[in-house]
């Protein structure tokens, strides 16, 4: 709550998610007076730690839960005391072959337990030598597109000519299933290797529109390594930082304020908001827009549309539990849920399910991903960290918002409950048997559908990137002539510029969608 200081402001941003603080944190050190306007109660949007299970202490981090995009250049030059931890397993994937329980357990710094495993699994050496040549080439692709990240976009010619041929096409100009299945043969590694793909993105690897291609590309060019670390103190330890530092610079940042409208021309824009008791508004030279570009027409005075609406496509679990649970293949557990934990991801499994949720019915054996962050940070526990407890967090795969329209509650019921079943099916003891319970007897359980991340965060459809990705470069002919286009943050007025995860190279944890804006304002205002 609060009001603002002034009446006219070189910035004011719409929204105070990471990329808005970052946007402000930049701006407000060069000396631009700058507002941050946020609905909620507090800043962070998306990345937030939150005591999810009252009464226990434990913080998690409640929607977004790992950073990889974010650049080290970011936290350098805000001087952001955060820090990012590595998990020591990268991936662990539990499967069955001629009845024997197995995983591929795939290390951070693969070494002769990746080499046994994939061994094991796939009965030679063959598909790892695959794997290191298919990701040796990827890294050679996120190393020439990664610096390009925070500068003006780069033209597809520019980034192509220093790409392999084979890879290039491969990723970018053929839907990504072709190239998964000319270079591997065993049908979990596909599905691994597929996962990266499709993570918040409804859609099949053969999909002509190419968005799984851009999905996968973003998910492995982070700083040029694609590593998703874990936050230490939770997601909201990095907002926190991002918070601190752009008040510090002078920025103001009202919470309880929620924008209601945008009046804009080329050269200012006035934006108005309801504090709980009044109206209010400002004049700003510029406006940044920190909420989905969907969102932004309606503030700017469009009807809705629900045809261009976007959708997500992911159910997202936080469990307390007790202990972890055993696995039948006799894997450590603390190693193998280190990492990212994958289920029914096998290749075909991904292409099946697609089809069921395609059709308009759950998925038998829904896709997803799990994560003990707790593992890798104990702080997170609070209180509950010298009682062997641990988190769980549980990422559901095409799970599109369409199959919880009808009746939210008991399809989301349902959701967890296959989503729990497939879990299941590879665990000593059910993992009902290991989860905590509140001091009101209550499971620590929290499920979050589309239209939940809808209702507590503003995001049209629940969709994690506000919409569909884009490639971060620009086409051979596209017009660069604005700072702002060339910045990738144009709409179609010179005064609102995009600085959220709907700018080009938005999505995920990244500051980069802030970045690029406030880089945008500074060259107009040079």
């Amino acid at each position: 709550m609060g009001a603002p200081r002034r009446k006219h402001y070189d910035v004011v941003i719409v929204g105070g998610g990471h990329n808005g603080l970052t946007a402000a944190a930049y701006l407000a050190r060069a000396g631009l007076s700058t507002l941050v306007l946020e609905r909620l109660d507090h800043v962070g949007g998306a990345a937030v730690s939150a005591e999810a299970f009252p009464g226990l202490g434990a913080r998690l981090s409640r929607y977004s839960y790992l950073v990889s995009l974010l650049p080290e250049q970011v936290i350098r030059e805000l001087g952001l005391d955060i820090e990012l931890r590595s998990r020591a397993t990268a991936s662990y994937s539990p499967t069955i072959r001629n009845g024997r329980e197995l995983g591929l357990f795939i290390e951070h710094h693969e070494g002769a337990a990746t080499r046994a495993s994939f061994r094991e699994v796939t009965g030679g050496d063959e598909e790892y030598a695959a794997w290191q040549r298919f990701y040796a080439e990827v890294a050679t692709f996120a190393g020439q597109v990664a610096p390009t990240l925070l500068q003006p976009l780069v033209r597809a010619r520019a980034i192509s000519a220093g790409v392999d041929r084979a890879i290039w096409d491969g990723l970018v100009e053929q839907p990504i299933g072709r190239i998964i299945e000319e270079r591997f043969r065993d049908d979990l590694v596909r599905g691994v290797v597929a996962t990266d793909a499709l993570i918040g993105t409804f859609a099949d690897v053969h999909d002509p529109s190419l968005v799984q291609n851009k999905c996968f590309l973003y998910h492995l060019i982070g700083n040029g390594t694609g590593e998703w670390r874990v936050p230490v103190g939770g997601m909201g330890s990095v907002t926190d930082a991002l918070a601190r530092t752009a008040a510090a610079a002078g920025a103001e940042i009202i919470t309880g304020a929620g924008v209601s409208s945008i009046e804009a021309s080329s050269d200012g824009a006035s934006v108005g908001w309801h504090d709980g008791t009044a109206t209010q508004s400002v004049d700003a030279r510029f406006v940044l827009s920190n909420v989905a570009p969907w969102v932004l027409r309606i503030l700017m005075g469009e009807e809705p549309e629900p045809r261009t609406k976007p959708s997500g496509a992911q159910l997202k679990i936080n469990f307390l539990l007790s202990r972890l649970p055993g696995l039948k293949s006799g894997h450590d557990p603390a190693s193998a849920f280190a990492g990212t934990f994958h289920l029914a991801e096998e290749y075909t499994a991904l292409a099946s399910s697609y089809a069921e949720a395609a059709g308009g019915a759950l998925p038998t054996q829904p896709p997803g991903e799990v994560y003990c962050h707790s593992l890798t940070d104990p702080s997170i526990l609070g209180p509950l960290a010298d009682r062997g407890v641990q988190t769980l967090t549980y990422f559901g795969l095409h799970l599109p918002e369409a199959l919880f329209a009808e009746d939210r509650e008991s399809a989301r019921d349902e959701a967890v409950r296959r989503a729990i079943a497939t879990l299941d099916q590879h665990l000593t003891e059910p993992l009902l048997d290991c989860v905590l319970r509140a001091p009101d007897g209550s499971l620590c359980i929290e499920a979050k559908v589309p239209q939940d991340i809808e209702a507590d965060l503003a995001m049209p459809g629940g969709h994690i990137f506000h919409g569909d990705l884009a490639w971060p470069w620009a086409s051979n002919r596209e017009a660069l002539d604005t700072p702002a286009q060339q910045w990738g943050v144009a709409t179609d007025i010179d005064s609102v510029l995009l600085c959220g995860a709907g700018a080009r190279r938005g999505g995920a944890v990244s500051g980069l969608g802030g970045h690029n804006a406030a880089q945008a304002v500074l060259a107009h205002s040079g």
